[in-house]
């Protein structure tokens, strides 16, 4: 008697393909791959946010996606002339850096909802970009002008549709989680967040050094970069705009 048996593949480990490019942290966390959502928590993440603006435009062979970016803008994050100093930085024209970031700005947690949910398709579409970067993704959510129930209700969709997004279309979605005031209400959307993500990179600054800790990976060990301030220049994390 002969039986057929059906053995399930492995799930392979997506490939990384954009490093973070960091003195020290290649160690911790080597980057996010294709469908990848990751979430930047903490001091400077949209300092960060920035740099990956830049670093994306970059040839692949530089650690780069050579692709443009779709930047959700949420409560004025957006850096100009921080993205074109380091556009000079890593010795790119900074006016095509800046025509390569597509930004698609909401002004209401509604807006933003809507941005995302019923727009962003279409525009990694028409710009074929591979990364996107939903800057300060909870910071309308904590508008106390919206019902507490209905913000989280709105953000738990939102941040469900965000992570499915990531994986069906092959894209890094990347949403910074600045630090804001420690609420009741600024502590739920942040359960809601880290969650449905599958990176969670935190960043923490001591008056010596900066913190990069991965808190969160579904296939690297968990880890912790230590970074002295004297090493950090405006490519890494610009002070100003922490």
């Amino acid at each position: 008697m002969s039986q057929n048996v059906i053995v399930k593949p492995m799930l392979s480990q997506p490939q990384p393909v954009f490093p973070l490019s960091i003195a020290g942290v290649r160690e911790v966390f080597s980057g996010f791959a294709l469908g990848d959502f990751a979430v930047l928590q903490g001091s400077s993440v949209l300092s960060l946010g920035s740099l990956l603006c830049v670093k994306a435009q970059l040839p692949t062979q530089l650690g780069g996606l050579q692709s443009t970016v779709v930047f959700i803008e949420g409560g004025n994050t957006f850096r100009l002339y921080q993205i074109a100093q380091l556009a000079q930085i890593h010795h790119l024209n900074p006016k095509k850096v800046l025509d390569n970031i597509f930004i698609s700005r909401a002004f209401t947690a509604y807006q933003e909802t809507h941005l995302i949910m019923h727009q962003l398709k279409e525009a990694i579409n028409t710009y074929n970009a591979k990364l996107v970067i939903i800057s300060d993704i909870a910071g309308f959510f904590l508008d106390t002008d919206i019902p507490e129930v209905e913000a989280l209700r709105m953000f738990s969709h939102m941040a469900t549709f965000i992570s499915n997004f990531a994986k069906e279309n092959q894209v890094i979605v990347i949403a910074t989680y600045p630090q804001h005031a420690e609420t009741v209400r600024n502590s739920l959307l942040h359960t809601q967040t880290c969650p449905r993500a599958n990176v969670v990179l935190s960043i923490t600054r001591t008056k010596y050094n900066r913190k990069i800790a991965l808190e969160k990976h579904l296939y690297f060990p968990l880890g912790v970069a230590e970074l002295p301030n004297e090493s950090l220049t405006i490519a890494d994390f610009a002070e100003s705009n922490a």
